[in-house]
Parts: C-alpha cells; structure tokens; sequence
C-alpha cells in the first residue's frame, strides 16, 4: 500500500505522492444514439462488424443530468475503442435508453433493447434496478440461449449483486460498497484524532448500505471510532439540508461520512457552506457532474475526501481523453468503467474471434487485462473486477495536481492508493454456470 502522512491537514503528503505518478415513447424516452466514421484501416479479425450496447440509466428525473454525463461517457470511448482502438477491430456503438431511476421500468427498457437486437447492456445507477436487470438477463438467456445479453455493471455496489445475487451474466467493473468501506475506514483509523463521525445517506438500498458497511468495518477492524449520529433521508426529495447540518454540528462529530451522490451532495455541500461547517466529509461521489462547481464555490477550500477508483489527475492515456472530452462535452469525464469495460470487450472479442455475447462472457470470466490504470481482473468466482481505490482531497490546483475539476481551481488530488488485494473480501457467490 502506498500511502501519505495520516494527517488530514498534511498537504505536503500530496505534492509527496505526485513521484509515484507513472502509473417505444415512453420506454426509449431520452434515447441518444452517437454515430461515427469507422476509421478508414482498421485492422483485428472483427473488422467491420459493429456491436451494439444499450445505455439503460435515468436520462429523466432529478438524476438525469448524471445519466447523461455517463451516457456520453460510454459513447465518447465507445468512438475511441472503436476500429483500430481496440484489439478486436470492432465498431461499438452506444445507445441510451431511460429508465427514470425505476427497476420497472428497466424491465421495460431492457425488453425494448433486446427486441431491437442489443446483446450487451451497460447500467450504474441504482443497485434496485441493477438487481432487476441481472435477474431479468438470467432468465432470457435460460430461455433463448441463442439470442443471450451480457450486463455489464458500472456503478451499482450492492455486494449482493456479486454474492449471494451473483449470475454469470452480470460483470461488475466498479469496486463494490464494502470495498471502498474497506479502504476508507483503513485510511481513518490512520487519523488517532478523528474519534466521532455522523453517517448521512439517503434511505434507500445503497444509503443503507454506505451505513451499515460502516459500522461492520470499524467493528472488524477494531477501530476506535465512534457513530454519533445516523440519518438517512428521502432520496432527492430534500430541498435544504440545513437541519441535517444543524445535527451534525449539536453532534459533536468530527468528520462526516456520506454515500450522497447527484443532487442531494450538492445541496449538502451547499448546506454545510451556509451553516458554516467545515468538517471533513468523506464521500464516495463528490467528483460527479456539478458537485465539484458547487464545492469551488466556498470561500475556503472545503475538507472533502473521494473515495474512488480514479481522481481528477490521471496519467496518460486518461489525461488526454478526458482534455478531449471536456473540450467536447464542457464537463468531466469522471466514469472511467467505461475505459475498462469497453477495453475488457474488445480484447475478449479478439481472443475467441466472435462477438457472440455468451463466448464472450465465458472468455471475460476470470480474464485480467490492462485497465486505464493498470492490469485488473474480473474474478471468475462472482464477476467482480478486482480494482484498486484512491482516497483523493480536495485542494487547490498547483504544479503536482494541475488538472481542475469542472475547470475550477480546485481538484481531487490523491493522498493514498489501495490495490485491489487490500480491499477485497469474500464472496458468498454460487455460481450457476451455463
């Protein structure tokens, strides 16, 4: 494990990090199709042939902004990956299909893609409609083996989903809830001052999670840390968060730990600035679309901490792709899966020379290939890509870290790395394979 001074206020520990640096209507609304020129040579034995992935994610709603941003994420390294980007020579082309937060409604969705002829299928947002969609894949593939889907999950964590819930069709390429509560709770207890800390999460399955992981592992860690308050909220249905701010603060808390993401962070972060609280808040979603823009907006650099698989000052080749995209796009490239989930196929589809989605998924279980930020593995016994996560901060731009999020003066620099080894646990996973 690489890692800096504990202190959260040692910023020395970050420059210090900086050496190491080298390493339909209703059911397709908000459909976006993104089409573009193959390139002219492209070499690999699939050259020519296109695969189609349907996008099923909100693109509607008090999230849609965040559903688009992914949308465009997957699709602008969908056109990087294509043709001579990736091994296989292949075309990926990137469909995006609504499914306005709602497991029901990612039924839907996903039969309207399947009906069109889509055989991969990529979602993040929400492990309840990732749960319904793995068990709706397993079922069609039971019945029409010839016509089989490949889920492709880049941000639901629910470890359920690669445990007790596990199919063989479902491929994780985010770490999952307890593997980043495994690396944030091993990064506080290197902080011997930080002793109570408030959970704030929104009340449903992944706030409940982000809560009771917590608890479990400063339990098994033995940690000597104490909850002294637990709150959980209506998702997207807060409109001030000042009275939850006012609790932190009668609380006695020394830090605050939150799985917000979307709206409900930024109305928090915006909260915690008018009451002002400048305690530190860790966080699995402070760098998605909006909330770094609002963070800038303190008039002192706020003490917030990212616990995530990637920062805002990647090294090649992510720098220049994420340049590009913010040129394109005017916002940040902050969903990286898709660098790694796109990568996985393609070389996947050159090694059994076929884009059929059940050799494939055969050939991506237990496969290791060369991540955006090194060689990872998707492990064969639960679909789980074992990757590694930064514990990033807050802080101004300068010389080591001179990437800005959101084009702020302000980015996540990281202050300690914890490979894939370090974090990963157990899996109750029973695999029924076809």
């Amino acid at each position: 494990m690489r890692q800096a001074s504990p202190s959260l206020n040692a910023h020395r520990s970050v420059r210090g990090f900086a050496g190491w640096w080298h390493g339909c209507k209703a059911a397709c609304a908000g459909l976006a199709l993104l089409w573009w020129a193959l390139p002219a040579m492209a070499d690999g034995p699939l050259a020519g042939q296109t695969v189609r992935i349907a996008f099923i994610d909100p693109l509607s709603g008090p999230v849609a902004d965040i559903g688009r941003n992914g949308l465009r994420s997957w699709q602008f390294m969908a056109e990087q990956k294509s043709g001579d980007g990736n091994p296989a020579g292949v075309r990926f082309l990137v469909a995006g299909f609504d499914n306005k937060g709602s497991p029901q409604e990612s039924l839907n969705v996903l039969k309207v893609a399947i009906d069109q002829g889509f055989r991969y299928i990529v979602q993040g947002n929400s492990s309840g409609a990732a749960a319904a969609l793995s068990d709706a894949v397993t079922r069609h593939n039971a019945h029409q083996p010839d016509k089989a889907v490949v889920f492709i999950n880049y941000a639901a964590m629910d470890p359920a989903l690669t445990s007790e819930k596990c199919s063989f069709w479902h491929f994780r390429i985010d770490a999952d809830t307890s593997m980043k509560m495994r690396a944030l709770t091993r990064f506080l207890m290197q902080q011997p001052d930080l002793k109570k800390v408030y959970l704030l999460n929104q009340n449903y399955a992944h706030g409940q999670q982000v809560s009771s992981y917590f608890r479990q592992e400063i339990a098994r860690q033995q940690a000597d840390v104490t909850v002294v308050g637990d709150a959980l909220h209506a998702p997207f249905q807060v409109d001030d968060f000042r009275p939850y701010v006012q609790r932190i603060k009668e609380s006695g808390a020394q830090a605050v730990i939150t799985g917000n993401w979307g709206v409900d962070m930024r109305r928090l972060v915006q909260a915690m600035q008018e009451e002002g609280v400048s305690l530190p808040v860790f966080a699995y979603y402070p760098g998605l679309k909006g909330t770094p823009t609002a963070l800038a907006r303190a008039p002192s650099t706020m003490p917030i901490y990212q616990i995530a698989y990637s920062h805002t000052n990647q090294q090649e080749p992510v720098r220049s792709l994420s340049r590009t995209f913010r040129k394109r796009y005017g916002e940040d490239l902050v969903v990286l899966a898709s660098y790694d989930g796109l990568e996985m196929l393609g070389q996947a589809m050159k090694h059994i020379g076929t884009t059929d989605p059940a050799r494939v998924a055969s050939r991506l279980s237990g496969m290791i290939f060369q991540g955006f930020n090194g060689p990872v593995q998707m492990r064969a016994d639960d679909h789980q890509l074992q990757k590694g996560i930064y514990i990033s901060r807050w802080q101004k731009i300068d010389a080591a870290f001179p990437e800005g999020a959101e084009g702020t003066d302000h980015t996540f620099a990281p202050v300690q790395f914890l490979s894939g080894s370090e974090i990963t646990g157990g899996t109750g996973c029973q695999m029924q394979r076809p």
